[in-house]
């Protein structure tokens, strides 16, 4: 693996996170296969890992869940052309598009904006599709604008006045844990939430770090508890378990982890996924939940 800067990889992400991408990877006979997909996700600065998804119904399905990595990535706004190429049931996608190899092995297209090229880390089942997590082996991020796609049509910085948002709307939050209980903020009319903040240029885990320095400065970054789509359309939640070694707090106040307790928080998804918690806490069994607000998968570890 090609060593690279890690604040290099922060920026990438938080320049390449909305857009037009072709995902790709090899198949089993050496061919090349891909797919465009409108968005994907950071995860984590270390390791440095990514996001994507893939219908079951989708005819490289088998190729990209049992191959050895993928790579995204992100179109250029000259390469209207290639999304639509990769977005229909084309038999050689890669015929119109010029590519070489990764330094993790997958096909990396020409004069794209930006590309990321992964070894597959986890792969979690979510419903009718799954969800591919992959440690980023080597990038690239060039001059190029990117495309984007919004409500049926491709846009552009060239092609419109108004600039656009530098990446989804992403929300994390804090499940800072200790002794059996769990910080929550009030907002004063007794209504409970979990400490939350948007995830800016930064990244997800300097953004974490950031909110856990605010309201709990003894609390460790964590692992992701849930990954799921919020009742605003585009805004994406990621949920983190952080353990602390008291309870004591800048903000907010500890309450025990009890279903009893948590009737005061506020969002009903926040509150569902605080109550799964309560109860993987008595049974030591803990899962990673995938979905939106409303419904999803937990997965086991």
């Amino acid at each position: 693996m090609t060593a690279f800067d890690p604040r290099a990889l922060r920026d990438a992400f938080g320049c390449f996170m909305t857009g037009v991408t072709v995902v790709t990877t090899i198949g089993p006979s050496g061919e090349p296969v891909g797919f465009t997909a409108n968005s994907f996700s950071s995860v984590s600065l270390d390791p440095p890992l990514l996001l994507v998804s893939i219908g079951r119904s989708s005819r490289n399905f088998a190729h990209f869940v049992n191959a050895q990595g993928f790579a995204v990535n992100v179109l250029a706004e000259g390469q209207k052309e290639a999304s639509s190429t990769f977005a229909r049931p084309v038999e050689d996608r890669f015929a119109a598009v010029a590519w070489q190899a990764g330094p993790a092995g997958s096909p990396v297209i020409d004069g794209v904006s930006a590309w990321f090229d992964c070894a597959l880390w986890q792969s979690v089942d979510a419903g009718d599709h799954v969800i591919l997590i992959g440690e980023v082996k080597g990038f690239s991020a060039s001059q190029e604008p990117g495309l984007g796609y919004y409500r049926g049509a491709y846009v552009t910085p060239a092609a419109t006045a108004a600039q656009l948002p530098a990446g989804p709307d992403v929300v994390i939050a804090a499940i800072v844990e200790a002794e059996g209980q769990v910080l929550l903020l009030d907002d004063g009319a007794g209504r409970l939430s979990l400490p939350e903040a948007r995830v800016g240029r930064e990244g997800v885990r300097p953004a974490l770090e950031k909110l856990l320095a605010d309201v709990a400065p003894g609390a460790a970054s964590g692992e992701i508890y849930a990954v799921y789509e919020g009742e605003a359309e585009g805004r994406q939640h990621i949920a983190f378990r952080c353990p602390a070694t008291s309870t004591e707090a800048s903000r907010g106040a500890f309450i025990p982890l009890e279903t009893a307790r948590l009737k005061a928080v506020g969002d009903p998804a926040t509150r569902s996924m605080l109550d799964r918690l309560a109860t993987e806490t008595r049974l030591g069994n803990y899962g990673v939940y995938f979905g939106s607000h409303v419904e999803g998968q937990v997965t086991r570890k």
